[in-house]
């Protein structure tokens, strides 16, 4: 009896270890997954007016200040690893629409980082630009964290902003939602995706321990998901009247 137990131990230490790698990979790679069809279908059509590049912006500086507050709070490496992935496939698909962007566009005036110009900010002409936003931000931010590295409440803080930022990311299509009284044109599939990832990762920050700030964040996107979810079944079930300037539904989370 004793020899049965010794030997389902030893089996189900090697698949414990298994299954946690997977989990880990899957919270390393699962959040660039729905962008891979994205990037396809832009490079395919040619037409970027799907992707919302401001979707690039938000990823871009909360991840960042993830990345930051790993050096005043040590977590999980498998999320540290996420938020490198993540900004790579974000400048991956900044390249990539900026270039389409600007072969359809009819206008021969340029739009540079270095104007200054808030009016244009984040619609620069060049991946370039781009590049030179995101390092000035990532100097500027390294900087404050060095000099506020010890200030517990600066950490904490810095954790909270960069996990509550992409928390937000599904509240413009919950909002736009609201305002067209209508669900039409929007992927159910894509809600149902992002609400099963949501769930996988915050059942992953609560389960190893993360800092409060990423399972408060993931509660809070599991929240928003399903609120969509139910605006569909809400305004499929009980049709509203159309808001008399309906706008395209194009969400600005993760298309």
């Amino acid at each position: 009896m004793e020899e049965s137990l010794s030997s389902l131990k030893q089996l189900a230490l090697p698949v414990s270890k298994l299954a946690s790698w997977i989990a880990a990979g899957a919270m390393v790679f699962g959040g660039v997954v729905p962008y891979i069809p994205q990037y396809r279908d832009i490079k395919r059509t040619q037409n970027a007016e799907g992707f919302s590049i401001y979707v690039c912006f938000v990823l871009l500086v909360a991840n960042i200040l993830r990345i930051f507050f790993w050096f005043g709070r040590y977590f999980e490496p498998p999320l540290l690893l996420q938020s490198i992935i993540m900004i790579i496939t974000m400048l991956v698909m900044l390249k990539l629409c900026t270039a389409v962007r600007m072969a359809s566009e009819l206008t021969t005036r340029r739009r540079a980082f270095s104007d200054f110009d808030l009016q244009y900010f984040w619609l620069w002409s060049r991946f370039i630009d781009y590049i030179q936003c995101v390092l000035a931000f990532t100097v500027v931010a390294a900087y404050i964290t060095y000099l506020l590295i010890d200030s517990s409440l600066f950490v904490e803080t810095l954790g909270f902003f960069a996990v509550f930022t992409e928390a937000m990311l599904g509240t413009p299509q919950l909002y736009r939602n609201y305002e067209n009284k209508s669900t039409e044109g929007m992927s159910i599939t894509m809600v149902l995706m992002w609400a099963s990832g949501d769930t996988f990762k915050t059942a992953y920050f609560i389960l190893n321990q993360a800092p409060f700030q990423f399972w408060i964040c993931g509660l809070l996107q599991v929240c928003v998901d399903i609120t969509i979810l139910f605006q569909a079944y809400y305004y499929d079930r009980y049709p509203q009247k159309p808001s008399s300037h309906t706008v395209p539904s194009t969400s600005t989370k993760a298309l």
